[in-house]
């Protein structure tokens, strides 16, 4: 999927339609604090096996990419639904 760097989309902060930039969003690294981790953690511990089961079947084509879309007038920034899409370029 190609999108251009700048496109006119509607802003829900100015509350008119308006330039924005787009950007795609990176995943950052898991936080060891928080409730999940710290039950993998405590699972994983000592003599046990792996506590979820083994993914079944095959891999997806496409994976859910995030955008990030900035307003250009009052460089609030919005991020809506995720798409699925096996790649993303962001062009000129």
């Amino acid at each position: 999927m190609q999108r251009p760097r700048k496109l006119k989309r509607y802003c829900p902060t100015c509350t008119k339609h308006t330039d924005h930039n787009v950007e795609k969003i990176k995943k950052r690294k898991a936080s060891e604090l928080k409730q999940g981790q710290r039950r993998f953690r405590r699972v994983m511990r000592g003599y046990r096996g792996f506590p979820r089961p083994k993914p079944e079947g095959r891999e997806k084509t496409s994976r859910r990419t995030a955008l990030k879309y900035t307003c250009i007038i009052c460089k609030k920034s919005h991020q809506p639904a995720t798409q699925r899409a096996s790649k993303v370029e962001i062009g000129e």
